[in-house]
């Protein structure tokens, strides 16, 4: 995409600086070995909305690397008719700003459980046991959801997880933002699909999150085994498959499902990277995604820092409490 771009948004400004966000959350590394002390032997619920819910259901994948019992659940399940860990077990809660009903609502019903609670927040939120990066101004929250899936990786390392790549991740995340995909594709005119496999599809659900709240591009993120047995017969000229390969076990799978969507006429773009293992590819992956989001707005000339404030209409969403 080489569109001008006649003003830098705070999105891309901070993109810019996330590599070193993350060197910063990396080197503070006390609080972590406390917290998975806290956690250890321990049946670990993570909970979170929007970004957040797709942090911590790869929070879930990375404890279980760690031989955890992890699990995950939206925050509205959980703080309407559960699952809600009691005593012996730990709600992990993952959260940008502590603002969100549900998730507070959950969060007080396992307290008052007995349950222990562990909260990843932005800087300066109240009770926050790991803190990833100062409140940010873009709707987005980009940096703020990469600091979370470091803060879960550096605890699935503390309790076990065979990470070693882990004090690569800035350096990936630096590349994959500055020198990843040249041809990262421009705005389809109906729908983009993003897929991915094992801890992947959440990367696929956030980038379906990001283009759509950053752009107001149609979109929609599913497991590859999910989009095939189904929503991949949706799909034709006017939209476009992004695949993402972080390895593993999924590289043939997707790279079957990518070459059947371009039999079928369906444009395709394929995100590969694996030079970290399967687990830690949700950074750079995660950088591509935020990629097509943020250049797709600034394709379509779209503002992508205000959630949609500054659209017409969007006085009935503001009525609802978030």
């Amino acid at each position: 995409m080489s569109a001008a771009r006649p003003r830098v948004s705070v999105m891309r400004q901070t993109m810019d600086g996330q590599a070193a966000a993350l060197t910063g959350i990396l080197a503070d590394e006390a609080p972590v070995i406390a917290v998975a002390e806290r956690l250890r032997g321990r049946r670990v619920l993570a909970i979170g909305t929007g970004t957040s819910w797709h942090a911590a259901s790869q929070a879930a994948i990375l404890l279980r690397a760690a031989g955890q019992d992890a699990w995950a659940a939206q925050s509205a399940d959980a703080a309407t008719d559960g699952p809600l860990p009691g005593e012996g077990g730990a709600l992990l809660v993952f959260t940008h700003t502590g603002a969100k009903q549900y998730t507070a609502q959950a969060t007080q019903r396992a307290r008052s459980r007995g349950a222990e609670i562990i909260q990843v927040c932005g800087v300066g939120v109240q009770g926050a046991d790991l803190v990833t990066v100062p409140r940010e101004r873009s709707s987005a929250y980009t940096a703020s959801h990469l600091g979370a899936l470091l803060r879960a990786a550096q605890l699935a390392r503390a309790l076990g997880a065979d990470l070693p790549a882990l004090g690569e991740v800035p350096a990936a995340v630096e590349h994959a933002y500055r020198n990843g995909e040249d041809d990262l594709p421009a705005p389809p005119a109906r729908m983009i699909e993003f897929i991915g496999g094992g801890i992947n599809q959440w990367t696929a659900s956030e980038g379906a999150l990001k283009i759509r709240e950053a752009a107001y591009v149609a979109s929609e993120g599913l497991a590859v085994e999910q989009f095939l047995h189904g929503p991949s017969v949706a799909l034709g000229p006017d939209d476009r498959l992004v695949c993402l390969d972080g390895g593993g076990a999924w590289p043939a799978r997707i790279a079957e499902v990518a070459q059947a969507a371009e039999e079928a006429g369906v444009p395709v773009t394929r995100v590969a990277d694996d030079r970290l293992g399967e687990l830690l590819s949700i950074f750079p992956l995660t950088v591509a995604v935020q990629r097509i989001a943020l250049e797709a707005a600034e394709t379509l000339g779209v503002n992508p820092d205000t959630f949609g404030l500054d659209r017409p209409g969007h006085q009935g969403w503001d009525r609802l409490e978030l």
